[in-house]
């Protein structure tokens, strides 16, 4: 572990560093409160063992601040008290320590102490992975791993204050229930899983794909205008037109997708449920054309 040690008195700081090196941690030293906090907030450590009374922030007041810094890792606390009196170890507890050691330090128990350091901010990481895990889980699309509605949302509402130009492209996958009827749901879901990726792999890092249900996704494009919106997905139609996934239901004979986009200019802002219903019917416009295009909605259309 990476362990932070706060403590105004040189004697007691090369103890504690020795015991803390002797139990194979590595070590970053403070001399007082205010310098331990400048480096907690530099180096992120794993555990603090911090003395109680010291110039700048004391250890209570230390604590307090590691506690509402609120980072995603846990940090173990060991305070070290003076003489270890009932009221100082409680207040500490209260500060946010989780465990204390009284002067002289013993190295032995600050080894034990640290051993159950260890533990604790190993089992917090693996929580917070899993917690991550969950969070990422729950905004993806199970089958077709893109975003999902719930993560559409969120971004959406990122996008409230309209500063920047977007654009939103309502994609639907053409004549696709007579694909299913043809050669069954497992080839469907095949396909929506290569359409998915084709439509991934030609935006930019910035841009976010999100299946909107059945065969419907959409495509957030940031900082897009109204134009280069219409040739990203051109290029978009195009790709997955090569994809050549055979369909004898289609005109085209391969399946293919229709797109509707609306832009939403930066400074103008426009509500995201209206340039929803705007790239709907800027689809059903697709469709209505003969399907295989892009088509844009007439009231965002760039000059």
């Amino acid at each position: 572990m990476k362990i932070l040690i706060a403590d105004d008195d040189q004697i007691s700081r090369m103890i504690t560093k020795a015991a803390v090196e002797q139990s194979g941690h590595d070590c970053i030293v403070a001399v007082d409160g205010d310098s331990a906090w400048q480096l907690f907030q530099e180096h992120s450590p794993e555990a603090v063992v911090t003395d109680l009374m010291m110039p700048g922030l004391n250890g209570l007041d230390l604590c307090r601040a590691i506690r509402a810094a609120g980072k995603d890792r846990y940090t173990y606390v060991i305070l070290v008290t003076s003489h270890g009196s009932r009221k100082d170890v409680l207040a500490g507890m209260e500060a946010g320590a989780d465990d204390y050691v009284t002067k002289p330090l013993d190295p032995f128990s600050l080894h034990i102490r640290l051993l159950a350091a260890q533990r604790i901010t190993s089992l917090h990481a693996d929580l917070a992975r899993y917690r991550s895990a969950l969070t990422e889980q729950a905004r993806t699309d199970p089958l077709t791993k893109v975003h999902n509605r719930l993560k559409l949302s969120e971004d959406l509402g990122e996008l409230h204050d309209g500063s920047h130009g977007y654009c939103l492209a309502m994609v639907d996958v053409d004549n696709f229930k007579s694909y299913n009827d043809i050669y069954g749901h497992q080839a469907g879901d095949a396909a929506l899983v290569a359409i998915a990726d084709t439509l991934a792999s030609q935006v930019r890092a910035t841009d976010a794909v999100y299946r909107f249900g059945g065969e419907e996704f959409l495509l957030l494009l940031r900082e897009q205008s109204a134009a280069t919106a219409d040739l990203v997905m051109e290029r978009v139609r195009s790709a997955v037109h090569d994809l050549t996934i055979e369909h004898s239901g289609d005109p085209d004979g391969v399946l293919t997708i229709s797109a509707g986009i609306a832009a939403s200019p930066g400074g103008h802002p426009a509500g995201t449920e209206h340039l929803l219903r705007e790239a709907d019917l800027a689809l059903y416009a697709a469709k209505a054309a003969g399907r295989n295009r892009v088509a844009m909605a007439d009231s965002f259309h760039a000059e």
